[in-house]
């Protein structure tokens, strides 16, 4: 065990072991972006019986008698560093047309609520403190959180804006080097990174929402081995990817030969914006890509385009080109349109995988969660392993793992 590790046994021992009280707190990196908005919405929403929880995974019969927390369990915080309070923000986006305004009243309470519990995050920018006291500072605020509450534990949930792919470092490579390089007062982690080392040190599970590198480097995710934590990611698959891991094992089950498979997607709001920038994007279209070389093989053409169109708001449209070669030579094509609101897509699936990394921790389940590969492009399983991408065979697992109460 790393010197880490051991200090937050020990911290963990000397603030005592929180209660038992089934609430669990849900710790949202980038808490007023509208995904983290929509679910915190969201949840007082459907709580409160206002709106049916549609979209929602950990609502279906089959997991009914899994022991999921409750959804009026959750007690949402988070960090970000935009100041616009949380109730600003759902205006804002049901002003867009997100969500129905007349939600607001009802869930102001929450929105308050929350809103009280965000915090100042990381700035990616020079002459900051080193990242070892930021990540302590971090990390306090995590403890902190799950002393007000008396929360049985927190999942932090990182959905702040896509990085570029991580520049490697030796002290990714394992505990101890990156201890010592911090201890150095070096800056070797990239933010999505620090927020999950930080996750670690407090003794909280960790979701990786986009294709960040987050915790993925091989010190976190021995770290969080080390910790007995359970962690899941990354990338999650919400619109066009859905359709494509649901479409791609049909053409490869009957036989058919995909020639080419091209994408082009068109959104505005701040995702497009960060995904305008070429490095962000080369992070999403990896991942984007992943599923399909898996699924299909290396040989099939076509790449996906990502196209910011700020008049679009938060909306997103993505278009699809499947050309495929059939019986005897026949060439045939497919396309498909999807057309939604990102946060309202998203946001579903930030509750449902709280849920279920919650219940996987009261399992005892630790380091990566392969039973929640159903809601990633690019799902994290143990070292050296291949996910399967097959939707429907992910489902299964997904079904089979948390039946009998997550046994």
């Amino acid at each position: 065990m790393s010197d880490t590790a051991r200090e937050v046994v020990q911290e963990d021992a000397q603030e005592g072991t929180p209660p038992d009280s089934g609430r669990i707190g849900v710790w949202l990196v980038g808490a007023r972006g509208s995904v983290a908005t929509t679910a915190t919405v969201g949840a007082a929403a459907v709580s409160a019986g206002l709106v049916p929880p549609t979209g929602m995974v950990a609502q279906l019969p089959e997991f009914a008698h899994s022991g999921l927390p409750a959804l009026d369990r959750l007690v949402f915080g988070g960090h970000d560093v935009t100041e616009t309070p949380l109730p600003k923000r759902a205006e804002q986006l049901a002003d867009a047309g997100a969500f129905s305004p007349a939600l607001l009243g009802p869930v102001a309470a929450a929105l308050h609520a929350a809103d009280t519990e965000i915090r100042t995050g990381v700035r990616n920018e020079a002459g900051g403190p080193p990242q070892a006291v930021t990540a302590a500072a971090l990390a306090a605020d995590l403890a902190a959180f799950r002393r007000r509450h008396r929360l049985s534990q927190v999942v932090v949930v990182d959905v702040s804006s896509t990085e570029p792919p991580v520049v490697p470092h030796p002290a990714h490579e394992d505990p101890e080097t990156l201890e010592q390089a911090l201890a150095t007062g070096a800056d070797v982690l990239p933010p999505s990174s620090l927020y999950a080392y930080a996750a670690l040190r407090a003794g909280c599970a960790h979701i990786g929402f986009t294709p960040s590198p987050g915790m993925r480097l091989p010190a976190l995710r021995r770290l969080a081995e080390d910790l007995g934590l359970p962690y899941a990611g990354s990338d999650a698959k919400t619109g066009e990817t859905l359709v494509r891991t649901a479409l791609a094992p049909m053409f490869a089950h009957r036989a058919l030969r995909v020639r080419s498979w091209s994408g082009t997607n068109l959104l505005g709001g701040g995702d497009g914006a960060t995904l305008a920038d070429p490095a962000a994007a080369a992070s999403k279209n990896a991942s984007k890509r992943g599923g399909l070389a898996a699924l299909l093989g290396t040989g099939v053409e076509g790449l996906t385009h990502i196209d910011y169109v700020p008049t679009m708001g938060e909306r997103k449209t993505a278009w699809d080109h499947i050309a495929f070669e059939g019986f005897l030579g026949a060439s045939m094509t497919l396309q498909f349109t999807w057309d939604g609101w990102d946060s309202a897509l998203a946001a579903p699936l930030v509750l449902d995988l709280v849920r279920f990394l919650a219940r996987a921790r009261q399992a005892g389940a630790a380091g990566p969660q392969e039973q929640l590969g159903f809601f990633f492009k690019d799902p994290v399983g143990p070292e050296g392993t291949v996910p399967d991408h097959r939707l429907v065979t992910q489902f299964e697992r997904l079904r089979d793992w948390y039946a009998d109460g997550a046994r």
